[in-house]
């Protein structure tokens, strides 16, 4: 059988962590929210619980990661829990909406930030079908799909550059936050009655009661993506040196780096601009929140550096997510689960190449399919669905297999993952209610599975 070598060590790994989840969410999703909550303190709540939320979730998954450190992450440790069905139908979904989708997502928004500093020519049309605008923003669509192929060609040639091509651009991303937060927060242009003014508006009054449960639901959403990615460094256990133990430390330490960056850029952006600015930049997508904000500290020049910035970010968690994101299709093919070649690893560069070629493939086509938003929705409703099954997994494990070796083991049991997974449930439902078009595509695309594990299976 051929098998993927350890080279990753524990600094590496964390540097994934954080890589695969400082993206573009943090930069973008604070319009949408701000229209959803009205209120800056509110957001800086939600993106607080949500990182609270995603630690949990992250010290839960370490657990059955020290348990089962191999390729494939969840898809593997499913199979011991649940059975080999579910564990099918998770990485189905991986491929079909939750890796996939968040590829075209980081690939899309790399294109808008490029494209706000060098100007592509607008093509496209808002034609649709099936309410899907294929041609909607071509030039950007374009550009995006090129950066996947040229990502998944890089990947291609091996885990080791990317690797270091990913520990490269993780240190400039951090400088560049730590330099946008120190500018930022020194600026004269900055507020302190922004950060307690709630919106004027009457349409987006800060919600209380319900309601405010309920806008929490759909602003999570948001905040989550931005969190997006922290069980990804499950996906590589094979190449991971001294797994058992780096594998947890690594999502523990890369989580807490991340939660600590995201509250802080988000305080930042509510003490330069006041709560109504972001509900109206809201109504323009392909603007970036974080480059206006970077405009309005020291224009055009902040504005093209902070751009800069998110190109470099967008493109380090694009290359980190193909890099892990692969290895679930190469260990669901290796288990005769998924296309029979995508369990090649290529003979010189010890790399599933079939694998990378697949997924690169089926991103472009949800590139073309949806915008940023939608993608990012669906992606989220899917992929809370299966991260709840790991929390519960840990539980389940507990009770059954108590005499399993466990080199870590998660904090606050059995509270933490029981939590986690009362929260994943409630994401579930409440974006089925109120977001029903991305949790509709989300499903149908989770349920063509269906058809191929049974094809699969019958020909045994």
């Amino acid at each position: 059988m051929e098998i993927l070598k350890p080279k990753i060590g524990l600094r590496a790994a964390t540097f994934l962590v954080v890589s695969v989840i400082i993206g573009s969410g943090v930069f973008k999703k604070i319009a949408p929210m701000a229209q959803e909550l009205g209120s800056p303190w509110l957001i800086i709540f939600c993106w607080i619980l949500a990182g609270l939320i995603s630690l949990a979730g992250a010290l839960s998954t370490a657990e059955m990661v020290s348990m089962f450190p191999n390729s494939g992450g969840e898809y593997f440790y499913f199979q011991k829990v649940y059975g080999k069905f579910f564990s099918f139908l998770y990485g189905w979904a991986s491929f079909t909406v939750i890796k996939t989708a968040a590829i075209s997502a980081l690939a899309y928004i790399f294109a808008q930030s490029l494209y706000s500093i060098f100007p592509l020519p607008e093509i496209g049309t808002n034609a649709s079908f099936l309410s899907i605008a294929f041609f909607q923003n071509l030039s950007i669509k374009l550009l995006a799909s090129l950066l996947i192929i040229l990502l998944t060609l890089l990947n291609y040639r091996g885990v080791n550059f990317a690797e270091k091509l990913s520990i490269v651009l993780t240190y400039l991303m951090l400088a560049g936050i730590v330099i946008f937060l120190l500018v930022g927060f020194f600026s004269e242009k900055g507020s302190y009655h922004n950060l307690t003014n709630h919106s004027s508006a009457t349409s987006h009054i800060a919600p209380q009661g319900w309601n405010l449960i309920k806008a929490l639901f759909i602003a999570s959403l948001g905040a989550f993506w931005g969190y997006e990615g922290w069980n990804n460094i499950a996906y590589i256990g094979e190449e991971v040196k001294n797994p058992k133990k780096n594998l947890p430390l690594a999502l523990g330490v890369g989580t807490i780096i991340v939660i600590v960056s995201y509250v802080l850029l988000n305080v930042l952006f509510v003490y330069i601009m006041p709560i109504d600015y972001f509900i109206g930049l809201n109504a323009t997508p392909n603007k970036i929140a974080a480059v206006e904000v970077a405009g309005q500290i020291s224009g055009t020049i902040g504005m093209t550096l902070i751009a800069s910035l998110i190109v470099v970010t967008t493109l380090n968690s694009t290359n980190s997510t193909i890099l892990m994101s692969a290895r679930i299709m190469y260990a669901m093919a290796r288990d005769k689960m998924f296309f029979a070649k995508a369990a090649s690893v290529h003979p010189t560069y010890n790399t599933p190449d079939y694998a990378l070629f697949i997924q690169g493939f089926w991103a472009i086509m949800l590139v073309f399919s949806g915008t940023f938003d939608q993608l990012t929705n669906m992606l989220v409703f899917a992929s809370f669905l299966f991260y709840g099954s790991s929390a519960l997994g840990v539980i389940i494990m507990r009770i059954k297999h108590p005499e399993i070796e466990r080199k870590y083991k998660v904090i606050g049991y059995p509270i933490v993952p029981a939590i986690f997974c009362i929260f994943c449930v409630s994401l579930f439902i409440s974006t089925i209610i109120n977001q029903p078009y991305e949790a509709i595509w989300g499903i149908i695309l989770i349920a063509t599975g269906l058809p191929v594990y049974y094809f699969l299976n019958k020909s045994k």
